[in-house]
């Protein structure tokens, strides 16, 4: 997944899913900034204060629902999902910078999903599917 997103130093990117924030620190060795969020609190507290105890002052953790993105700190160059969603959250592809790329892992939940490489253009979005994956489900906030 990493290696999909082609990221350069001064990528700025969204990753959705910190779990135990080893992604994030993978990510923060690579860009200029990371911005992940966890929905389970207890895994975002422990991830926050593992990557600051480990250095990492370019990896910012959030808790929330990660659907939404961090509108707030948009555009990025590219969003890693490290969960499987049943489709692609067209509020993670709009806070994708022109040229941005998106890794994403799309299809029901249960079953074998494609890593799907989203790249956004002018007025296109174009996606690749890349390999059958199976991941996590994409957890979202109850109503």
């Amino acid at each position: 997944m990493t290696e999909a997103l082609q990221l350069k130093k001064s990528d700025r990117v969204l990753e959705i899913g910190t779990g135990s924030g080893f992604q994030a620190a993978v990510l923060g060795k690579i860009v200029d900034s990371v911005y992940t969020i966890e929905i389970i609190e207890e895994l975002a507290l422990k991830a926050k204060k593992r990557l600051s105890n480990l250095g990492y002052d370019n990896v910012i953790v959030m808790t929330g629902d990660g659907y939404y993105g961090w509108p707030e700190k948009a555009p990025f160059n590219a969003v890693m999902v490290t969960a499987g969603a049943e489709e692609i959250p067209m509020a993670l592809v709009e806070q994708l910078e022109h040229g941005g790329r998106m890794i994403i892992p799309v299809g029901p939940h249960n079953a074998v999903r494609q890593l799907v490489l989203v790249t956004k253009r002018k007025n296109k979005i174009c996606k690749r599917n890349l390999m059958p994956v199976r991941f996590v489900p994409f957890t979202r906030e109850k109503d």
